[in-house]
């Protein structure tokens, strides 16, 4: 009697992916930058696991400008306060202009 092994089937690892609101490209979480909306207010969330209402940003000054323009209140459902947006433009400073990726032109 003939016994054949099946080769066990190799699961695909589910990616999560996620819009950005400045410039609409859709790319895995993991490569965005979320904002969050919580009782406190409208802050950057680096961990990704803060609870509140999320919106997502690349990490390209492009797109927070944009999202800044009122993409990003419209997402979170609610207006950027002066400080918070002063907060989030500060964070923005920080970004390169261009985003940092692993391909080369």
């Amino acid at each position: 009697m003939k016994v054949s092994k099946k080769k066990p089937v190799q699961r695909v690892k589910h990616v999560p992916q996620r819009t950005c609101v400045g410039c609409r490209e859709v790319l895995p979480k993991r490569t965005m930058i979320r904002i969050v909306r919580t009782a406190e207010g409208v802050r950057v969330d680096p961990t990704g696991k803060l609870a509140g209402r999320g919106a997502y940003l690349h990490d390209r000054r492009e797109c927070w400008e944009r999202g800044l323009k009122g993409a990003l209140a419209h997402a979170l459902k609610t207006t950027i306060r002066p400080d918070e947006r002063a907060t989030l433009e500060s964070f923005m400073n920080t970004l390169p202009q261009e985003a940092i990726t692993g391909e080369t032109l």
